[in-house]
């Protein structure tokens, strides 16, 4: 834990969002998050590592082999916001945006906001 201390909420934030693109979830959530991490979403309240495992595996489910775009990213003081894009197959997200709290070099707080799109056939 002492070492994420050290990371600044930039640094903190930079890792997950590689992570997430690279799909590696354990490891994101033990170098990143809080263990009572609290993540407010279009799809409910969820909590802990066991609640992000569930949106990641929701959002895996709603738009399989995806690919993320970051198309914002800004971060001040300990507060992150991000507006990405996601591509898949046959789904699409063109409004992801994302809010972020992050103290002692973990993510405590996140937002979570996106429209899962059909494209056309």
């Amino acid at each position: 834990m002492s070492n994420n201390i050290m990371r600044t909420p930039r640094q903190v934030l930079e890792d997950h969002l590689e992570k997430s693109k690279q799909g590696t979830v354990e490891e994101d959530l033990k170098l990143n998050f809080s263990e009572d991490v609290v993540m407010l979403t279009t799809f409910g309240v969820y909590r802990g590592h066991e609640g992000m495992r569930k949106l990641a595996k929701l959002l895996w489910e709603q738009l399989p082999d995806m690919t993320f775009t970051y198309e914002n990213f800004q971060v001040e003081g300990e507060v992150g916001f991000l507006e990405w894009t996601a591509d898949s197959k046959h789904t699409a997200v063109r409004d992801g945006a994302d809010s972020y709290v992050v103290r002692d070099g973990l993510i405590v707080a996140q937002t979570i906001h996106y429209t899962v799109v059909k494209k056309d056939q």
